[in-house]
């Protein structure tokens, strides 16, 4: 691993900021329904090119974390900088940065009435700007690329489910996004269809791809992170590369959390 050159400030954990610049810079985020705070005191830097998994238990804000880096959320008070961009309230300023922001949810949220081909074309020829042409493109490649090329023509009812969140993938990644925020990708699927999706993912993280994943896959945490951060509470407890804080976790939280996890 290399220290980048233009910004080798460590984190708050001590780690080595890694590959580029900052890319997604979230400063004392805070977030409330009503009387519960469900985020707390966030702060949190992801370098350009940065894989960072974030674990906790059920609960814990992770899931509200990722969702307000694209502004599915909205937070209470605090800072969220996307390529040095301030999250726009609404509008077109907010479509144009989520643009740049790719999700992956945990129910694929296709569009049922659309081919897959179509389903990935949707947002570059929209939004983009696209030609049709150039689109689909784009879009054989990256469904080639995630192994569902030749589904291309069915609805997405007729993909398995592992099938229909690589399509996700891809038409995320169609959109050329400068960061990928995944929300459980792997919670609905069978267990037998979770590695096909992982697989794609760290094909991913090794190409470059900037990622924020959220998950309960401790594999991919060890196999394909950079960084992994600890939430419960609402809270950041401690961040640490996988094999720190897998081997030698620093918070008596991430000790019972580990401790409570079925080893595959």
């Amino acid at each position: 691993m290399t220290t980048a050159d233009n910004d080798p400030r460590p984190e708050p954990s001590g780690i080595s900021v890694r590959r580029g610049d900052p890319l997604v810079v979230i400063t004392d985020v805070q977030k409330h329904y009503g009387d519960f705070q469900a985020l707390k005191d966030i702060d949190l830097t992801v370098n350009r090119g940065e894989v960072v998994v974030v674990i906790g238990p059920s609960g814990s804000g992770k899931s509200t974390l990722c969702r307000t880096i694209n502004r599915l959320e909205t937070i209470t008070s605090g800072t969220i900088t996307i390529d040095g961009k301030k999250l726009p309230e609404e509008g077109r300023a907010l479509a144009a940065l989520r643009a740049d922001v790719g999700m992956v949810f945990q129910s694929f949220n296709l569009f049922s009435h659309l081919t897959i081909l179509d389903n990935v074309t949707l947002g570059p020829i929209k939004v983009r700007k696209l030609s049709r042409a150039d689109a689909e493109t784009r879009a054989k490649a990256l469904l080639d690329r995630v192994g569902v090329g030749q589904q291309a023509a069915k609805l997405p009812a007729q993909l398995s489910g592992g099938q229909q969140q690589r399509v996700a993938i891809a038409r995320a990644l169609a959109m050329d996004p400068k960061v990928m925020l995944f929300d459980e990708p792997t919670s609905a699927l069978d267990p037998e269809m979770i590695n096909e999706v992982l697989d794609v993912m760290v094909g991913l993280a090794q190409e470059g791809m900037t990622m924020i994943v959220v998950t309960h896959e401790m594999g991919f945490a060890r196999k394909a992170a950079d960084r992994v951060v600890f939430m419960a509470d609402g809270q950041i407890v401690e961040e640490a590369t996988p094999d720190e804080f897998f081997t030698n976790p620093r918070s008596s939280r991430a000790k019972d959390f580990l401790s409570k996890l079925i080893t595959h």
